[in-house]
C-alpha cells in the first residue's frame, strides 16, 4: 500500500512540475513580447509577468521538482530491481535532460530578474516543445516498459519532434499574416 501511495505522489508532482515548466515559457515569451510594447504599457506588463514568473517559479516549479524527485528516489528504493531493467536507464536518462531542462529555465528566469531575455518569443516557443518530447518518452517508456520497441520508440519520439516544430513554424506563420491584417 505504501508503494502506491508514494506512486501517486510522485506522478502528481511530476504533473505540476510539468504543468509549471510549460507554463513558465509561456510567460517568459509573454515577458519578451511585452519587450516590444510602447510605455507605459511596456512597464505595467514587465513588471506583472516578473511577479507571476517568480511565484510560478518558486511556488509551484521548484518545489513540485523536489517533491517528484524524493518520491522518485523512495520508489526506487522500494523497487531497486528497476535499476537493473533497461527501460529505466533510459528514463533516468530522459530525466537527467528535464534536469537539464528545468536548470536552463532558471537561467532564463535569472535573465529576467536581471532585466533583460536574450532569447526571441519564436526561440523559446520551440525551447517549449523540448519539455513535451521528454515528457513524451518518459511516459511511453515508464507505462510500455520492456515492450517498448526501439526502433518505433526512436522513430515515434522523432516523429513527434517534427509535428510540434512544424506546429510551431505554422502558428508564426498564422501570427505573422493576422498581426500583417490587422494593422
Amino acid at each position: 500500500m505504501e508503494y502506491l501511495y508514494i506512486k501517486s505522489l510522485h506522478v502528481i508532482f511530476i504533473t505540476t512540475w510539468f504543468a509549471g515548466l510549460f507554463y513558465v515559457i509561456r510567460l517568459f515569451i509573454y515577458y519578451k513580447e511585452a519587450e516590444e510594447k510602447a510605455e507605459p504599457e511596456k512597464s505595467i506588463l514587465i513588471k506583472q509577468y516578473k511577479l507571476m514568473i517568480k511565484r510560478l517559479w518558486y511556488i509551484i516549479t521548484w518545489p513540485s521538482a523536489v517533491l517528484a524527485t524524493l518520491f522518485a528516489v523512495w520508489l526506487l528504493t522500494l523497487q531497486p530491481v528497476w535499476l537493473q531493467q533497461s527501460w529505466m536507464h533510459i528514463k533516468l536518462s530522459f530525466v537527467v535532460a528535464l534536469f537539464a531542462y528545468h536548470w536552463t529555465c532558471q537561467i532564463l528566469y535569472n535573465q529576467i530578474s536581471k532585466g533583460f531575455l536574450k532569447y526571441s518569443s519564436f526561440a523559446l516557443r520551440i525551447w517549449n516543445e523540448v519539455a513535451t518530447i521528454i515528457l513524451f518518452a518518459c511516459v511511453f517508456l515508464v507505462i510500455l516498459k520492456t515492450s517498448f520497441g526501439w526502433i518505433f520508440g526512436v522513430l515515434g519520439i522523432v516523429g513527434v519532434s517534427i509535428i510540434l516544430m512544424l506546429g510551431v513554424k505554422l502558428y508564426k506563420k498564422i501570427r505573422t499574416k493576422n498581426s500583417w491584417d490587422n494593422k
